[in-house]
């Protein structure tokens, strides 16, 4: 689990802005009503029709196929049935199949880029209340059982998954189970046993680092500050909000890989550094809203919303997406790309909670165990 916060300004739930939020696109209407064409009226083309019939094809020829449909669209049909006969009936035909074969496409995205604050505002809360009903066992996916965990257990997700973290801190919490034991560890032995998790030799020295740290400044305890967690080796504001919010109930957006792509291809904001997501983001709710959030955001890009082939036909919340089409859209297609309890197999943590389990919810089988589910789970899942 990649997290990553920064300290979100204020709810801005009366956000400045009409609520005139998505722009109605144009049809095809925009064209002259033809009066070059008209030049051929009266009793002169009776005479220039020999030399007339050379030259107007040539023109029309080259201009006309651009411009006919369009006169023909808006109505002025006089030019074309005197001109063509029964050929004039079949261009008005072709007109209103090319335009709505590309209305479709671009709808969504002059939608997005014609909302209001307001009609923002709106739309993003009510994807957090889709969220809430879809995922109402929403939760950290690291295994931990106190602040010091969570905050160990979060550094090691860094370019890992959630679900390989919980299979290797079993057996590094019971061999330092306090920060006073693995600030005096062996970094070979850690090293050893942090193995799976990648980058383990920075990453070691992060943990003992840290872990020393709490134990000279902070009497063996992680302190509840995000200016004092900041200070800590390895711990950046992301890993911060991971800890404020759910070891101390402290209101913060966790802006990891999942909820960063997500909230641009919602449209919330354009922004890809993380400080600036997480300071757009929070513009838009409530703080008391900010740590669930992360978590149902998360958990959707997870599950449904995947970075290289979303499943959008079995997504709740395509109604409201405007990038609703960039995945797969057919359900029985989209169906088979869901991931962890959505498609049936175990999720990432070996202990989770239990509303997870009632709602159907599977543990995640511990390292090493030869489990069909399991290793289906282990192998590709990133994040």
């Amino acid at each position: 689990m990649t997290a990553s916060g920064a300290a979100s300004t204020s709810d801005s739930g009366g956000a400045a802005g009409r609520d005139g939020s998505a722009g109605s696109a144009a049809g095809p209407t925009a064209g002259a009503s033809g009066d070059a064409p008209a030049g051929a009226s009266g009793g002169a083309p009776a005479k220039r029709s020999a030399k007339a019939p050379a030259k107007a094809p040539a023109k029309a020829s080259r201009k006309a196929p651009a411009k006919v449909p369009t006169r023909a669209a808006t109505g002025s049909a006089e030019a074309p049935t005197k001109a063509a006969g029964k050929g004039a009936s079949k261009e008005p035909a072709k007109a209103p199949a090319k335009s709505s074969a590309k209305a479709p496409a671009k709808a969504p995205a002059k939608a997005a880029r014609g909302e209001s604050r307001t009609a923002l505002v709106r739309r993003a809360r009510r994807i957090n209340r889709e969220l809430a009903e879809v995922y109402p066992y929403a939760h950290p996916e690291l295994d931990f059982e106190d602040s010091f965990q969570l905050l160990v257990a979060t550094v090691l997700s860094a370019q890992t998954t959630d679900l390989r973290v919980n299979q290797t801190t079993p057996a590094l919490f019971a061999a330092y189970p306090t920060p006073e034991d693995l600030a005096a560890a062996d970094p070979a032995r850690v090293e050893e046993l942090i193995r799976p998790t990648g980058f383990f030799r920075a990453k070691t020295r992060s943990i003992i680092g840290l872990s020393t740290a709490l134990r000279d400044d902070f009497g063996g305890e992680v302190p509840g500050e995000l200016k004092d967690l900041v200070k800590l080796p390895g711990v950046g504001r992301k890993t911060a909000f991971v800890v404020l919010g759910n070891a101390f109930g402290r209101p913060g957006i966790t802006v990891d890989t999942h909820f960063g792509r997500l909230v641009r291809r919602w449209k919330w904001t354009a922004e890809t550094d993380p400080d600036k997501v997480e300071s757009a983001v929070g513009e838009l709710f409530p703080q008391s809203d900010w740590t669930m959030l992360s978590h149902r955001v998360i958990f959707h890009g997870r599950r449904i919303c995947h970075a290289r082939k979303p499943a959008c036909g079995a997504c709740p919340i395509a109604p409201l997406c405007p990038a609703y089409g960039e995945g797969e859209t057919d359900p029985d297609k989209a169906r088979k790309l869901l991931k962890y309890e959505k498609g049936g197999y175990p999720g990432q943590r070996l202990n989770p909670p239990k509303e997870y389990l009632e709602a159907g919810g599977l543990p995640a089988p511990p390292l090493g165990a030869a489990t069909a589910s399991g290793a289906a789970t282990a192998s590709g899942t990133a994040g």
